[in-house]
C-alpha cells in the first residue's frame, strides 16, 4: 500500500510540472532570439587574419582610410572598367595584333582559357620578358616605321607571349578588382608589368594619372627586356608609360596634348614638392608684379643712397672684350677687326696697372720691415 501511494504522489508532481517545450514557448520570442545569436556567436570560429597575412583583392577595394590605394580604385560601384579606344583592337599597332591572332600559342591554347586566374598562372610559367617580340626573331634590317615598312604576318617575327596574354586579357574583360591584385601582385613582378600594361592599352587617357600616381616611387625591379640587360624600378616603368610613347619596338596609345600637358605639370609640381621637402628651394610667396615693385624701389634707393656709386664701382667688373663704340653699335662693321685689338690692349693696361700697384705695395712692406729697429 505504501508504495501505490508513493507512485500516485509522483504522478501527481509530474502532472503540476509543466513539460520542458511549454516553458520554452512561454519565454518571450526576443529573448529567445538574443539566445540563439549568442549560440551561432560561440559555435562561428575566429576568423581574424594575422598580422603578416598576404595582400588580398579585399584589401584594396572600398577603404577610404587607405591611403595608398587611389580614388580610381577604390569606392567605385561598378567593378566594371571602361574601353577607351578601338573596342576590337586593343589599340595594339597592327602587326603586333596580326601575329598574336595568328601565333599558335594564342590560337590553340589561350583561347580555351576564360577565366583570369588560369590566365594569370599562364604569366607566372610563361612571360620572361614585356617587348613584342621575341629575342632575335624581328628583321629590322632595311625597314622603316613601326610596322617594319613591310606587309604579312611573318615580317614582325614571333610575337611574345606576354602580349598574346595581355590580348587574351582584353578578350575576357578583365574587371576592376582583378586589375587591382594583378598591380598589387607579391608573386611576379611580370604580372605587375601585365597590369599596368593593360591600364595604358585601355583605360581612358585622363584616368592614367590616377592609376599611375600611387606608383611612381615602387622601389621593385623588373627586367622588361628580352634577354635581360634593362632593370629598372616600377616607379620608372609608370613614369615611361606616362611621358613616352615608344616600347620596344611598339607604340603605346597617343595621350591628347591637353591631357599630357596636364600630366607634365603633376610632374614639375611633384619635382617642386621633393625639392621643397629637402630645403633646396624656398617657396615662392611672392608674385613677379611685386618682385619687380621691390627691385624698382630697391634701385631708387640706391641712387639716393651716398656712397652707392662708390661701391658699384669698387665691384669687379668683367673683362673688357669690345670697345665702347662697338658695345653701344653692335651693328656698325667699321670697328669689328679692331675691336678684339683694342679689348686686349684695354686688358693689357689693366694687368699692367694691377702688376704696378702690387710692387709698390711690395716695396712698401720691404721698406717697412727694413725701418723696423732689431732687438
Amino acid at each position: 500500500m505504501d508504495q501505490q501511494m508513493q507512485q500516485l504522489q509522483l504522478q501527481q508532481q509530474q502532472q503540476q510540472l509543466p513539460p520542458p517545450q511549454l516553458e520554452q514557448q512561454q519565454l518571450p520570442q526576443q529573448e529567445q532570439q538574443h539566445q540563439q545569436q549568442q549560440q551561432q556567436q560561440q559555435q562561428q570560429p575566429t576568423t581574424a587574419k594575422p598580422v603578416s597575412a598576404p595582400l588580398t583583392i579585399a584589401d584594396f577595394i572600398d577603404d577610404e582610410d587607405h591611403l595608398e590605394i587611389p580614388t580610381i580604385q577604390s569606392n567605385r560601384k561598378s567593378n566594371t572598367l571602361p574601353c577607351w579606344g578601338n573596342q576590337q583592337t586593343m589599340n595594339l599597332n597592327g602587326l603586333v595584333l596580326e601575329n598574336v591572332k595568328e601565333s599558335y600559342y594564342y590560337k590553340n591554347h589561350l583561347v580555351e582559357i576564360d577565366t583570369a586566374q588560369q590566365l594569370l598562372d599562364e604569366v607566372f610559367y610563361k612571360v620572361k620578358h614585356l617587348e613584342p617580340w621575341e629575342k632575335g626573331t624581328r628583321k629590322v634590317q632595311g625597314m622603316t616605321g613601326m610596322c617594319g615598312g613591310v606587309r604579312g604576318v611573318g615580317a614582325g617575327g614571333v610575337v611574345s607571349s606576354a602580349f598574346c596574354l595581355l590580348y587574351r586579357f582584353f578578350k575576357v574583360r578583365l574587371t576592376r578588382k582583378q586589375l587591382i591584385s594583378m598591380i598589387n601582385s607579391r608573386v611576379s613582378p611580370y604580372i605587375r608589368g601585365l597590369g599596368f600594361m593593360y591600364i595604358r592599352y585601355t583605360q581612358p587617357p585622363a584616368d592614367l594619372w590616377e592609376w599611375f600616381e600611387p606608383y611612381l616611387d615602387d622601389e621593385e625591379e623588373i627586367d622588361p627586356r628580352s634577354g635581360g640587360g634593362d632593370i629598372m624600378t616600377f616607379g620608372q616603368v609608370v613614369r615611361v608609360m606616362l611621358t613616352k610613347l615608344d616600347w620596344y619596338g611598339t607604340l603605346f596609345p597617343r595621350i591628347p596634348v591637353p591631357i599630357q600637358k596636364e600630366i607634365d605639370e603633376k610632374f614639375a609640381e611633384r619635382k617642386r614638392a621633393m625639392l621643397f621637402g629637402e630645403g633646396r628651394l624656398e617657396p615662392r610667396s611672392r608674385s613677379r608684379d611685386d618682385d619687380r615693385s621691390t627691385r624698382r624701389r630697391s634701385r631708387s634707393r640706391d641712387r639716393k643712397r651716398p656712397g652707392s656709386s662708390d661701391r658699384r664701382h669698387e665691384e669687379k667688373r668683367p673683362r673688357p672684350t669690345r670697345c665702347g663704340h662697338h658695345l653701344r653699335h653692335h651693328h656698325c662693321t667699321k670697328h669689328r677687326k679692331r675691336c678684339p685689338d683694342k679689348g686686349k690692349q684695354a686688358r693689357e693696361a689693366k694687368e699692367a696697372e694691377a702688376r704696378a700697384k702690387a710692387d709698390a705695395e711690395n716695396d712698401k712692406a720691404k721698406e717697412s720691415e727694413n725701418t723696423t729697429p732689431k732687438n
